[in-house]
């Protein structure tokens, strides 16, 4: 089983900046994959970016491409993601998740990952 903790949501204006983390526990494989997703209120959850759990490999979403960067501490067990110029739409609730392998085909695919954390709210005010 594994465990997914995200913290580091809040209130910014547009234009700035956060940083989310997800603290990983349990059994953690070097073949896992790390994700980030976003939900809205009233739309669907979103692919925002993964990464292998060996830091080689990342995903994005192209509505975040250029502004957002993922990143993995395998020392920590910690992922993170920078978000750099923020706007109005980025708000949303943004969920770590987890899966086994890196498949290029179904990284934004949020049926294929297993392993889910709580969500952190982040809201971008105009």
């Amino acid at each position: 089983q594994v465990q997914l903790v995200e913290s580091g949501g809040g209130l910014v204006q547009a234009g700035g900046s956060l940083r989310l983390s997800c603290a990983a526990s349990g059994r953690i494989f070097s073949t896992f994959v790390m994700a980030w997703f976003r939900q809205a209120p009233g739309k669907e959850r979103e692919f925002v970016a993964a990464i292998s759990w060996s830091g080689g490999t990342t995903s994005y979403g192209n509505s975040v491409k250029g502004r957002f960067t993922i990143s993995a501490d395998n020392a920590k067990n910690t992922v993170y993601l920078q978000m750099n110029s923020l706007q109005p739409e980025d708000t949303a609730v943004y969920y770590c998740a987890a899966r086994l392998l890196f498949v290029t085909a179904t990284i934004h695919d949020r049926t294929y990952y297993n392993y889910w954390g709580q969500g952190t709210q982040v809201t971008v005010s105009s």
